[in-house]
């Protein structure tokens, strides 16, 4: 991405809405923008538009290649298989998109009869314009599908969770440093009427992570965590509890907790300023894999990773199905599929930003690519 999206500026409906709360209310923590502009019922971004894709504010690793879906559903009869062939087996999506990832994977699954006739499709999304376009995508489905507005409303038994930029997207509590205090970062207005940060309520030390608490950080330093991780990874270990579950989370971000603002904006394809047009741009951070994988542990979930995407989908056998697509395909398909394999896998596109995580319970084989040496 390249310059800044121009945008017409913070009047929109949910603008005015957020700034006269402010004022009856005061300055609202980052969490709390990043939650209203998201998931707001009436204005939110993901509850009004159809942000994926050429036409959309950004492309996931789905939309660049059709082998990213073949590969992890090809992933997911691995994992069945290494389960015991559980029937029926349960594979859920969170944060499904437009549907494209599910479509290639059940393209993949036509080859393994016996997985199709146990799997049943999960997909957790409360969108419902995004509902919409993978109703879209997955018309023809091989499989049985029902929506869920939560993980919580899974149905019980084995399960296969994969999760693609979805973390990203669940709201990120930053704190800012001050002296030798930690200050809640909240967004405010200024003397204009345009929103700005500001420190908020200075916090004690029982408000917070133990990350933070143990961390060397200097005047005007930032810490991110993310409260929404908990109760996903807790629901993930109660079901572990009881039967089978794998997990992958696939999402950019960074494998040793530190300090630092990674909160962006996108619109159009391009970088934009976070605080400009609430509830028409993305808004997302990075995730902190090694305060996710510490969190899982403790809950008694076996942690595999992270590990690089482009490791990831190499193992996997990127190379070979990539040669595969290119057999009778014409130039420009040729072209496509090339550079759409090199993007998702070369380190200087999402081969490194981007990390692959796998959850398990414990008793179970590692999941592929993990267990290779």
């Amino acid at each position: 991405m390249g310059a800044r999206a121009k945008l017409k500026g913070t009047n929109t409906p949910l603008a005015e809405r957020l700034k006269q709360r402010i004022a009856r209310e005061g300055p609202i923590s980052v969490a709390e923008y990043m939650e209203v502009c998201l998931a707001d019922a009436r204005a939110g971004y993901y509850r009004t538009r159809q942000p994926i894709g050429a036409k959309g504010d950004f492309v996931t690793a789905p939309e660049i290649s059709q082998i990213f879906g073949e590969l992890l559903g090809l992933w997911a009869v691995a994992v069945w298989q290494a389960m015991g062939e559980p029937s029926p087996i349960v594979v859920a999506e969170l944060g499904p998109g437009r549907g494209t990832l599910m479509a290639d994977a059940m393209r993949a699954w036509r080859s393994v009869p016996k997985f199709l006739e146990s799997v049943t499709v999960a997909l957790v999304e409360t969108s419902p314009s995004l509902r919409e376009a993978q109703r879209a995508s997955l018309s023809d489905s091989a499989a049985p599908l029902y929506w869920h507005h939560s993980i919580d409303d899974l149905p019980k038994g084995p399960l296969i969770v994969i999760a693609n930029e979805f973390m990203d997207a669940l709201p990120v509590r930053q704190l800012v440093r001050e002296g030798d205090i930690w200050r809640e970062r909240c967004v405010a207005i200024d003397r204009n009427g345009k929103f700005v940060f500001a420190p908020g309520e200075a916090l004690e030390d029982a408000d917070l992570p133990e990350a933070a608490r143990a961390i060397d950080a200097p005047d005007g330093a930032i810490f991110e965590t993310r409260p929404a991780i908990s109760p996903l990874l807790a629901a993930l270990a109660a079901r572990a509890a009881v039967a089978p579950v794998t997990a992958l989370f696939i999402d950019y971000g960074h494998g040793q907790t530190g300090l630092g603002d990674t909160l962006q904006a996108v619109a159009r394809h391009k970088y934009a300023d976070p605080l400009a047009a609430p509830g028409e741009i993305d808004l997302t951070a990075h995730v902190d894999f090694a305060a996710m994988s510490g969190a899982a542990t403790s809950l008694g979930l076996a942690v595999y990773g992270p590990m690089p995407q482009g490791e990831f989908l190499l193992k996997l056998g990127l190379e070979a199905r990539r040669d595969s697509l290119l057999h009778g395909a014409t130039p420009d398909q040729r072209e496509a599929i090339v550079s759409g394999a090199a993007r998702l896998a070369s380190p200087s596109a999402m081969g490194i930003l981007f990390k692959v995580l796998a959850l398990i319970s414990s008793g179970l084989a590692s999941p592929p690519p993990f267990g290779e040496i």
